[in-house]
């Protein structure tokens, strides 16, 4: 929306952009100041961000960008997203909790703009979130396909059946891999090669189950029909074989409890320290 026809609602008594959708209109300031600082970006910030008008359109555009090829061309992909919105309008609620996540969690992170743009893991989230919804909606081969662009564009691989909550953060975003039945709830932080997979050929419903507000630190692996329980931390390179209680931490191969977590939602702070044991010494 530009910025006439933004004030001629404003005078017709009704709310601004930036009221209607203040994450969207965050990013479309960001970019406009991003051309500011630098013109030679304009031609690419333009056309992913300040020619669309709602959040959604430009979601749609960005992954089309990033995941058509020569087999599927982007028009093809921005149409599915248009008519999965259409289906299930909680597809773009969920990519504004995603990128809040980011933002709260990632101290790399310093603006919106930056996952929209750049950051793999909430791209590679949002192809998830398309490809699901293409999975339940019977176009399984077209699901597929957007899976094994992610996984190559994105380092990301998460099977379309996986069921995946809002407001997740996968950081880094390298090697990433979740299988076909398991489940994320909301507010969940993933590092880098993590591994939400099976035990080996058994069928049926073999995955994980990963309850709200858990850390999974950077090499972990969570293998089987288990559950970590909510507020739960694994730490880094751990390998998890059985069920997790609720706001505990779990370390070691085989992982097992060596302790309570450090606070009430581990995935929002992102502490991954352990505490030395007290073995008497300085």
């Amino acid at each position: 929306m530009n910025m006439a026809r933004q004030q001629q609602r404003e005078r017709q008594g009704q709310p601004a952009t930036a009221q209607l959708d203040p994450v969207w209109e965050r990013i479309r300031e960001e970019a406009r100041q991003i051309i500011a600082a630098d013109g030679a970006l304009g031609g690419f910030l333009h056309a992913a961000v300040l020619e669309h008008e709602r959040f959604e359109e430009a979601m749609g555009h960005r992954l089309a960008m990033m995941l058509a090829n020569h087999d599927i061309n982007a028009e093809l992909i921005i149409q599915a997203y248009a008519r999965a919105l259409k289906a299930d309008p909680g597809i773009g609620e969920a990519a504004r909790a995603d990128i809040l996540a980011v933002h709260e969690r990632d101290p790399a992170c310093s603006r919106y703009i930056e996952p929209f743009l750049y950051f793999k893991g909430f791209l590679a989230l949002q192809a998830h979130r398309l490809a699901h919804a293409l999975w339940n909606a019977g176009r399984r081969d077209f699901a597929l396909f957007l899976q094994s662009r992610s996984s190559q564009v994105f380092t990301v691989d998460i099977h379309p059946a996986a069921r995946l909550g809002r407001g997740i953060m996968i950081d880094h975003a390298h090697a990433i891999v979740i299988g076909e039945t398991a489940v994320v709830e909301d507010n969940v932080s993933i590092l880098q090669d993590v591994t939400l997979g099976g035990t080996g050929k058994e069928e049926g419903d073999r995955h994980p189950k990963i309850r709200a507000g858990v850390l999974l630190g950077a090499g972990c692996k969570v293998l089987g029909n288990i559950e970590v329980g909510c507020c739960s931390r694994v730490a880094a390179g751990s390998v998890v074989l059985k069920d997790v209680p609720p706001r505990v931490t779990v370390a070691g191969v085989p992982a097992r409890v060596v302790g309570e977590a450090p606070c009430k939602e581990p995935a929002l702070s992102m502490d991954h320290k352990l505490d030395a044991p007290d073995n008497g010494q300085p």
